[in-house]
């Protein structure tokens, strides 16, 4: 028998503060028309003053542990995906593992910015076929308002706020691609192309938070090709193949970016769950958010085989093959 890593409840969180495509055009050159048709993106939130990543992570957390029928005592460990931390340290992880009241277990951040659920999906899984957990709260979560520069249109438009979460539990398997529960993933980076996307600002450098930066056509290019090479190595890994799947569920930054990965994968755009043009970019929540949109429409089932994949500063890459 094989150790699998299996989903057993999926729950997000967003602010009550919707922000449409017109709050930017009193305040700088864009309209409505320019952003859905570069974007997708009709509407996004924003966390309310004083919100915290935090509480929408726990906010997150607290409702997939009631989809898995589960309580906070039952999780021996809390992975959150930000790159918009409460504070320097502790880590946002351990702030959810005390607001939830957990009495035990361990909890820790990962940064991989937009493409941080991925990797903390990654490092959930080797816990749990490791041995050394049974089940992992992994989460994403980001306030990305607070790092904007509301004054450049190229992308103070295209970020949002939000919170998603999946708790994942050991069972046994068959070994076999036919099993549910993550079946194989893909990481990459590569430290040179930092300046595609970044924050201009850190504690060792300006001890400021800094706002993004971002160079939009070039990280497009690489956005697609990456993505697509990344499913296709995660699916290999798992043995399967494009016509296996039933759902793409992608990193949600832009349309286009989507389009044209599913494209390349010769994957029909009405087996991608797209929530882009609700939320925008929410970085490290995008992916979790969709699968618990996803669920909630009822587009994705139990036994449903999913690639999910995302691209995000480093850059860093990949991709995660799991059966719902």
């Amino acid at each position: 028998m094989t150790i699998r890593a299996v989903v057993r409840g999926v729950g997000h969180y967003l602010p009550e503060r919707i922000i449409p495509n017109s709050w930017f055009e009193s305040r700088i050159d864009t309209s409505d028309e320019w952003i859905r048709t570069r974007s997708g993106i009709e509407r996004r939130h924003f966390a309310a003053e004083g919100e915290t990543t935090s509480q929408m992570a726990t906010a997150a957390a607290r409702a997939a542990l009631a989809d898995a029928g589960m309580k906070p005592d039952d999780i021996d460990t809390v992975i959150v995906a930000t790159t918009t931390p409460d504070l320097t340290f502790p880590s946002t992880a351990t702030m959810v593992q005390a607001a939830l009241g957990m009495t035990g277990g361990f909890a820790f951040d990962v940064q991989a910015v937009c493409a941080g659920f991925v990797y903390a999906l990654t490092n959930a899984n080797a816990l749990i076929v490791s041995g050394q957990a049974s089940r992992v709260l992994v989460i994403g979560a980001e306030t990305f308002s607070r790092i904007l520069d509301m004054e450049d249109r190229a992308t103070c438009v295209l970020f949002g706020d939000g919170a998603g979460a999946l708790v994942l539990e050991a069972a046994e398997g068959a070994g076999t691609s036919a099993d549910r529960g993550i079946l194989a993933s893909d990481l990459n980076s590569d430290g040179t192309m930092r300046d595609m996307l970044y924050v201009d600002g850190g504690v060792s450098s300006t001890g400021t938070a800094g706002v993004v930066k971002m160079q939009g056509n070039a990280l497009f290019r690489q956005a697609v090709e990456k993505l697509a090479q990344t499913a296709d190595a995660a699916l290999k890994k798992a043995g399967l193949g494009h016509d296996d799947l039933d759902w793409i569920v992608p990193h949600q930054a832009n349309i286009r970016i989507i389009a044209g990965t599913a494209k390349k994968l010769g994957v029909p755009m009405d087996k991608v769950v797209v929530t882009v043009q609700d939320h925008g970019n929410t970085s490290a929540a995008s992916i979790p958010l969709a699968l618990s949109v996803g669920k909630q429409r009822g587009q994705i089932r139990e036994g449903d085989l999913i690639v999910t994949e995302a691209i995000g500063g480093g850059l860093a890459w990949g991709a995660v093959v799991l059966r719902w």
